[in-house]
């Protein structure tokens, strides 16, 4: 996905927010302001929002002297999560489709994006998980989804933040952990989860974790580590959560599952979508999905056990 005009404001507002974050003198937020300004007027609009973000972040965390200046909301968001989370199971495994239920909850994480706003409430959590329980998705790309991860050795779930990230392992434990690699960014960036919030999601302890090596709000692979390229094309499955995976690799050449929340109207209008609307996207690949006349699963055979994982046929 490419850079649109519309953009540009998005760039100033995060900078300001960002900058207040870190309780720094007006004078240092202008310099850092006018650097961005100057930066927005160069770069290239072929390259993702995702990227311009990442230059952005790097310059403020350099010039206010914090690596990290969103640490403390993003333990503030896995704490709200974690209280959120025994209930939210309790729903998964009280549903009539638990995959789809985890799925959906998981998707409602997507909107703890600080990228969009500088807070998130506990209220607007919960009206995003109420709103991702009935909203209009693709059911062909479900059905999709299910069929990739019981068919695949290796699946690659590439993370978004920290926050979501706990309601992100609902859907994960639906998966089976052994061939489950957890994938978070490789240095702070807005409040983008990384191994810290990995661990404190619980994810750590139940599949293995790798980061990306880069700090970029997304996941452009010329910046990415070398080990997690070739994971990335050597995978069997790889799923995406978030707006950022979606701007960084919504060109890639590989199939991936994206999942997330169209959160601005840029990206909606990209994708196809209304503002607001879930999505689960299948990009690439040769597949069809399955489905019969209403979007529901034509041939796919539910093979979970009690807990509502997906085992192997």
């Amino acid at each position: 996905m490419r850079t649109y005009l519309e953009c540009v404001p998005c760039f100033v507002r995060q900078v300001l927010e960002a900058s207040r974050l870190s309780g720094r003198d007006d004078g240092a937020r202008e310099r850092v302001l006018r650097e961005t300004l100057r930066m927005t007027a160069e770069m290239s609009f072929d390259r993702p929002p995702a990227w311009m973000g990442g230059e952005i972040h790097r310059l403020l965390r350099e010039a206010i002297g914090d690596p990290d200046p969103y640490r403390q909301a993003k333990r503030d968001s896995n704490a709200m999560a974690r209280n959120l989370y025994p209930e939210l199971a309790q729903r998964v495994l009280e549903s009539d489709d638990a995959f789809e239920t985890a799925l959906r909850l998981a998707i409602a994480g997507n909107v703890i994006d600080f990228g969009l706003g500088h807070s998130v409430t506990e209220e607007q959590v919960r009206q995003a998980i109420e709103d991702a329980l009935t909203d209009r998705v693709d059911h062909g790309a479900i059905v999709a989804l299910r069929q990739a991860i019981d068919g695949a050795e290796d699946i690659l779930y590439l993370a978004d933040n920290a926050g979501e990230i706990v309601l992100d392992r609902l859907l994960i434990e639906r998966m089976p952990l052994d061939r489950v690699t957890l994938v978070v960014r490789g240095g702070p960036v807005i409040n983008d989860a990384t191994m810290e919030d990995a661990e404190t999601a619980g994810l750590a302890s139940i599949v293995r974790v790798m980061d990306n090596g880069a700090d970029l709000p997304g996941t452009m692979l010329e910046t990415c580590s070398s080990e997690f390229r070739e994971r990335f094309w050597s995978a069997d499955l790889v799923v995406a959560k978030g707006q950022g995976n979606y701007e960084t690799l919504s060109n890639s050449e590989r199939e991936v599952f994206f999942l997330f929340k169209a959160k601005c109207p840029v990206v909606a209008r990209d994708i196809g979508c209304e503002l607001g609307q879930i999505n689960v996207y299948r990009h690439g690949g040769s597949g069809k999905e399955c489905t019969d006349g209403a979007g529901r699963a034509a041939s796919w055979r539910d093979d979970r056990d009690g807990s509502g994982r997906i085992s192997r046929r």
